[in-house]
């Protein structure tokens, strides 16, 4: 069955623990791009054992660096995944068979993530996200730290499942929320915020049940507890750290006044 070219685009920054499995899950794809930040380990030679086309930039941030990678692929459908991803051996079959007579510009493919010590029960419901796509229809969004590709024709959903490696250590996983909730904070005072008080004390409730009862980490026991308890200290974090900020620029804003005053008295007093 022949089916549109395929270009797999892969970013990388010392992913030498995960990245064969990601590429070895890539090797039905016509080509693989892989764009590395300057790795210090193996990821590169191991990136060239998988027959990919490698480059080497400085990290731009994650949208502009997956969006340079997705430039230089040499075909107009490509499959982004990140280097601690991989497909599951459905996920092939379904994609060469929807890329044979393409319904869509853009797909969502559910992804299945790591929980601290366990892949998810069959019955926990995957995150869905856009991951193939028409690069002549899709730009990378300029969300900080969770950019992701967005496309302007039809999306459909399909069911080509990948699997997200994560965090195998509770600690690493809060390191890495007060890094992301860090790098967020900024956008959402940019962008706005409505009913903010509100958010801050309900929302992370709600991110828990979502994710608990909702896509069922609750048949995943105490790892499953642990990933939606993260989850919702994650949504804590990133509205805190907002309010943490805008009080501290009230504050800012009163000592720069104060000190305006003063030279002014200071002024008049001479």
């Amino acid at each position: 069955m022949s089916r549109a070219p395929l270009s797999a685009v892969v970013t990388t920054k010392d992913n030498a623990a995960t990245l064969d499995a990601c590429l070895a899950s890539l090797a039905f794809c016509d080509e693989i791009v892989v764009l590395d930040s300057n790795s210090s380990d193996a990821t590169r030679e191991i990136a060239l054992g998988h027959g990919a086309r490698v480059f080497v930039e400085d990290f731009k941030g994650y949208g502009p660096q997956k969006q340079s990678a997705i430039d230089k692929a040499a075909h107009d459908w490509v499959l982004l995944l990140d280097a601690d991803e991989f497909l599951l051996p459905a996920a092939q079959s379904a994609i060469e068979h929807e890329l044979a007579a393409p319904r869509a510009d853009a797909y969502r493919l559910p992804r299945q993530e790591w929980l601290f010590w366990r892949w998810p029960h069959s019955g926990t419901r995957a995150n869905r996200q856009l991951r193939l796509f028409r690069r002549s229809l899709a730009r990378m969004n300029d969300v900080p730290v969770h950019a992701a590709p967005e496309s302007s024709g039809r999306v459909r959903e399909l069911a080509a499942p990948f699997r997200h490696y994560g965090e195998a250590e509770l600690a690493v996983r809060v390191e890495k929320i007060n890094r992301y909730s860090s790098g967020l904070a900024g956008f959402k005072r940019v962008r706005g915020i409505g009913l903010f008080g509100w958010r801050l004390w309900l929302y992370p409730s709600f991110v828990f049940l979502r994710f608990y009862v909702g896509k069922r980490y609750v048949l995943n026991g105490w790892a499953g507890y642990l990933a939606a308890r993260t989850q919702a200290f994650y949504a804590f974090l990133k509205y805190a750290k907002v309010l943490e900020a805008m009080h501290t620029d009230v504050r800012v804003s009163r000592e720069a006044g104060g000190r305006k005053r003063s030279e002014r008295q200071g002024e008049d007093e001479a």
